[in-house]
C-alpha cells in the first residue's frame, strides 16, 4: 500500500539553501529621484533667475552704504528746514521792507507835493526865462563870495513834466578897485545838471583890493554859448 501525497518535492540546489532577497520598492526610487531633482532644480532657478547671495564684505559694505545714506538724509532734512526757515524770515523781512518803502512812497509823495506849493508862492523871475532865476543870495565873506542861486523850470505848455536840462552856470563879478576904475571880474562857473529845479551854491575867493558891488548871474545851455537866463543881483556884506 503506497500513501500519496500533494506536498511539493524539495529539491536542494547546488549552493545550498538560499533566501529570496527583496529589492528596493520602485515608488520609492521614484519619490527619492523626484526629491533630487527638485531640489536641484529650486537651486538652478535661484542660481540662475534669482537674488545672488552676498558675501560678507559685501553685506559689510552695503550696511555702510545704508548708514552713509541714512547720515545724509538727516543732513539733508537738517538742511531743508534751516533753509525754510531762512526763507520764511526772508519773506517776513520783504513785507516789512515792502510796507517801509510804501510808507518812504506817500512821504516823498507829500513832499513833493509841499515842494510844489514853495516853488509856486516863489516871485518868478523878472525877465520871464525859463529856466528862471527865482532866488539868489550873495554875502561877502573874509575867505570871498558866497552865493546861492535857486533855477526853476516850467513845463511847456499842456504838459506835467519838465526834461532836464545841461550846461554851465557862470557868476561874473561888477565892482572896482582902489583906483575908483569899474571892473567886471569872472567868479568862476559851474556844471548845471536840472530838472524841476536846482540849488547851485558855493564859495570863489575875489581879486585883491577888488571892491565887489554885484553880481551876474548867467545861465548857458550845454554846447552852446547863447545866454537862456540872466540876473543881476547886489552883494552884500556877509552878517
Amino acid at each position: 500500500m503506497s500513501f500519496g501525497s500533494n506536498r511539493p518535492t524539495f529539491k536542494p540546489t547546488p549552493y545550498g539553501y538560499t533566501r529570496r532577497s527583496r529589492g528596493i520598492p520602485r515608488w520609492l526610487l521614484l519619490l527619492i529621484t523626484g526629491i533630487v531633482l527638485g531640489a536641484g532644480g529650486v537651486l538652478f532657478l535661484q542660481r540662475s533667475y534669482g537674488p545672488q547671495r552676498l558675501t560678507v564684505e559685501q553685506s559689510e559694505q552695503l550696511r555702510m552704504d545704508l548708514n552713509t545714506a541714512s547720515l545724509e538724509n538727516q543732513r539733508l532734512a537738517t538742511e531743508s528746514k534751516t533753509l525754510h526757515q531762512g526763507i520764511k524770515e526772508a519773506q517776513g523781512a520783504q513785507q516789512d521792507d515792502a510796507a517801509k518803502i510804501e510808507q518812504l512812497r506817500k512821504r516823498a509823495a507829500d513832499m513833493e507835493a509841499g515842494v510844489s506849493s514853495l516853488l509856486a508862492a516863489i516871485p518868478p523871475d523878472p525877465r520871464g526865462s525859463n529856466p528862471g532865476i527865482r532866488y539868489t543870495d550873495m554875502q561877502i565873506q573874509p575867505d570871498g563870495l558866497h552865493y546861492q542861486v535857486l533855477l526853476i523850470q516850467e513845463p511847456a505848455k499842456d504838459q506835467t513834466d519838465v526834461g532836464n536840462l545841461r550846461g554851465e552856470v557862470k557868476l561874473v563879478g561888477i565892482g572896482s578897485y582902489p583906483n575908483g576904475n569899474t571892473a567886471y571880474v569872472s567868479l568862476g562857473s559851474q556844471p548845471l545838471d536840472m530838472g524841476r529845479y536846482v540849488v547851485v551854491q558855493g564859495q570863489t575867493e575875489l581879486p585883491k583890493a577888488y571892491r565887489l558891488r554885484q553880481v551876474t548871474v548867467q545861465v548857458m545851455a550845454e554846447g552852446s554859448d547863447k545866454i537862456i537866463a540872466t540876473r543881476t543881483v547886489r552883494a552884500t556884506a556877509g552878517r
